[in-house]
């Protein structure tokens, strides 16, 4: 019995003429591409939206910059800019698919510290955003023409 791996591909030969092929592939082993063990776990919408992020430098994996094709294994730390916050996640599980929510949520936990410096931010935007003063009505043409002007003339 010889076995010979092709692209991929173990094929396995017997002292007969028949040859049995088998695949591997990423679900098998112990370890996911990082773009798409993002998109798996729905941080990302697409697998194009997920390397862009990681390319751009907004996804860190042990607090290391990594290309998209970086592989990832259970127990390592994944840092997010989501939305210009940063948050902080450990790996749990490596996704076979892109299934619903609840299931992706089980393949990470996020935090502690993280969830609380997040949790105080959002707080620390809705004070601004109930501070910020707000006409009860649209401005009309007339009043939008008068902004302008009044905004052109300050700068």
């Amino acid at each position: 019995m010889r076995g010979r791996v092709f692209h991929g591909a173990i094929i396995t030969v017997s002292s007969g003429d028949c040859a049995k092929l088998s695949m591997t592939n990423d679900e098998n082993t112990d370890n996911h591409r990082l773009d798409k063990w993002l998109w798996h776990a729905r941080f990302f919408k697409t697998r194009s939206l997920a390397t862009a992020a990681i390319s751009g430098g907004k996804v860190h994996l042990n607090a290391e910059r990594v290309k998209p094709a970086h592989r990832v294994r259970i127990g390592d730390r994944l840092s997010l800019s989501l939305q210009g916050i940063v948050a902080e996640f450990e790996v749990l599980g490596l996704p076979l698919r892109r299934g619903p929510a609840a299931e992706a949520q089980t393949h990470y936990l996020e935090t502690a510290a993280s969830a609380e410096r997040r949790a105080k931010l959002r707080e620390q935007q809705r004070l601004a955003q109930l501070s910020r003063p707000r006409p009860d009505v649209r401005p009309d043409k007339r009043d939008r023409r008068r902004l302008m002007r009044l905004q052109r003339d300050q700068t």
